[in-house]
């Protein structure tokens, strides 16, 4: 169990009014602007613990970057996150989670789990399609 400190409190404040994925970075300026002095390697090591007690989540973007998010739903679920802006929105997927265990069954698989992270551009950012 992870110790109730000021820079945690301060980080999971953060995070609470954040609705997408944040980095370590925007994270440590967030605290910063709100006057919180936490630095950018606590961030790191914190963001870091609360990840691994499965507090925040944790996406890894196609630069190598980690980026951390305070889910709402504890439950288990995916993510579709907007490439531009990281808007992002949370679903359950119970046919994947069938197809899972099948394929994990099938090549003699036990204690499985996943992730799934649909990486694309939302309503704002795409395109109007050009009239035909």
């Amino acid at each position: 169990m992870q110790r109730n400190t000021r820079q945690r409190a301060a980080i999971l404040d953060v995070l609470s009014r954040q609705d997408d994925f944040r980095s370590a970075q925007q994270i440590h300026e967030q605290a910063r602007t709100d006057g919180q002095g936490v630095g950018l390697a606590t961030v790191y090591r914190t963001l870091q613990a609360l990840a691994g007690a499965g507090e925040v989540d944790v996406l890894v973007t196609d630069d190598g970057e980690s980026i951390f998010r305070q889910c709402a739903d504890a439950a288990h679920h995916h993510h579709l996150v907007c490439r531009e802006c990281g808007r992002t929105v949370e679903f359950q997927a119970p046919e994947m989670e069938e197809w899972t265990r099948q394929m994990a069954a099938r090549h003699g698989f036990t204690d499985v789990h996943h992730t799934m992270e649909i990486f694309g551009l939302c309503p704002d950012h795409t395109a109007p399609a050009a009239d035909a």
